[in-house]
């Protein structure tokens, strides 16, 4: 079940994102429900995604969209207009995609790798996922760093971070232009490198954070500058590019914190860079009509259009997720049909076992190794009796939906009791 840029305007994302613990709150709440065996959420700063193993999906898509209408405060109404479900197949497919950047807000960004890492061993911590997703989001992680260390797309890929300097231009390469960063999260810690990696000297970067040990923390691993957060005004009628990337729930930066800062620009000077890289957003959508400032948020992000040889690149993840997705569903498919296979083998040996011992008495004239091959011809014949329908069943498993066709075999075979032959055509909805 996902939210996410793909299928919400950013009004609603900033609403319904969630911190980390918020995330951790909402799938233990999550498998408390009847019907949810396991669950993982994933929050990052453009998509809350919830991975499930569950006996009904309507009874998981209702219950779960109150969750998150009473944790974020979004109506149920509004959450329902802006989630897309996926069940199955098409639920493997997703997170293997989204493993590898391919839902990603930036195409072929390798952040979300961490992000779906660090989602799964919080999960895992919470006792909120079990054998099924743990298999899936393994799966999905190699496949999607297979993607990245297999092909080119991290040379065209860029993070939000890196995108977003991007459009700022040669204002980066600027030795007298400025930098603030407000936050020192993994965001803002990403913005550092990276600024120093396009040859920004240190002393031109100052950050601020609330807690001013994570600020002071990160200034003396780099190098750079740490202001406290009650000087962040002063801070900011000296800076030339402002990146904000905090974890607040409201508006930090309105227009009537920026002005004062674009009103001390020199009439000669070049406009004030925003960089809102914050969601929800942390500066206000009133500050683009701010004359001398220019903003570049997530939503400009999202419109960016790639270049030739990264779609190319983007090609080749495509090509290797794909296959990988196409890999698990087969292997998974497969392990459905072995209970089933299993029974089948144990049938046909127990028919064998009960017709021997019927006429064994009748054998007791014959020469003990007669004996046995009378007894292995049986086991042979029955071996043979079965081999077609095991071999088509696995056939069947990999390339459709083979719940039917277990319930067929089980009943046509009376594998086991009634319920046996339920439990072993009980796939579960995995969504």
């Amino acid at each position: 079940m996902s939210v996410s840029h793909r299928t919400a305007p950013f009004d609603v994302i900033e609403k319904v994102t969630l911190a980390a613990a918020d995330a951790s709150e909402v799938s233990r709440h999550a498998t408390e429900l009847d019907h949810v065996r396991e669950c993982l959420t994933l929050a990052t700063c453009n998509r809350v995604d919830m991975y499930f193993d569950t006996d009904s999906v309507d009874e998981t898509v209702t219950d779960v969209i109150g969750l998150l209408a009473r944790s974020t405060g979004v109506p149920a109404a509004a959450l329902e207009a802006n989630v897309r479900i996926v069940t199955e197949d098409k639920a493997i497919s997703h997170i293997f995609r989204v493993a590898a950047g391919l839902d990603s807000m930036v195409l072929g960004e390798v952040q979300i790798l961490g992000q779906l890492r660090d989602a799964l061993t919080r999960s895992q911590l919470d006792d909120t996922i079990g054998p099924e997703l743990n298999a899936v989001v393994q799966k999905a992680l190699k496949a999607g760093k297979r993607a990245h260390a297999e092909t080119g797309i991290d040379r065209f890929a860029p993070s939000v971070v890196t995108a977003a300097l991007d459009q700022a231009g040669e204002r980066i390469a600027d030795s007298n232009t400025q930098f603030l960063i407000a936050g020192a999260g993994t965001m803002s810690v990403l913005a550092v490198l990276t600024l120093v990696d396009r040859g920004v000297s240190p002393a031109q970067i100052v950050v601020s954070n609330r807690a001013f040990g994570r600020a002071l923390d990160l200034a003396e691993r780099h190098g750079i500058t740490a202001v406290k957060w009650e000087a962040l005004d002063r801070a900011l009628l000296d800076c030339d590019v402002l990146i904000s990337c905090t974890g607040a729930a409201d508006v930090i930066f309105p227009a009537a914190r920026l002005a004062p800062a674009v009103a001390a620009r020199t009439p000669q000077s070049t406009e004030l860079l925003v960089l809102d890289l914050a969601l929800p957003r942390d500066v206000g959508a009133e500050v683009r009509d701010l004359d001398g400032v220019r903003v570049i948020d997530l939503e400009t992000l999202r419109d960016l259009s790639a270049d030739h040889e990264r779609e190319a690149a983007l090609v080749e993840v495509e090509s290797i997720v794909e296959w990988d997705i196409a890999a698990h569903i087969a292997s998974r498919r497969s392990a459905l049909v072995a209970p089933t296979v299993t029974a089948l083998h144990d049938k046909a040996r127990d028919v064998v076992e009960l017709e021997f011992s019927r006429v064994e008495s009748r054998l007791a004239g014959l020469d003990p190794v007669v004996r046995q091959e009378v007894y292995v011809a049986m086991q042979r014949v029955a071996r043979k009796l079965i081999h077609t329908p095991t071999v088509r069943l696995k056939e069947i498993a990999v390339a459709n939906d083979v719940d039917a066709h277990i319930v067929s075999l089980s009943e046509l075979f009376e594998l086991g009791s009634e319920t046996d032959r339920n439990l072993l055509s009980k796939t579960g909805d995995a969504s």
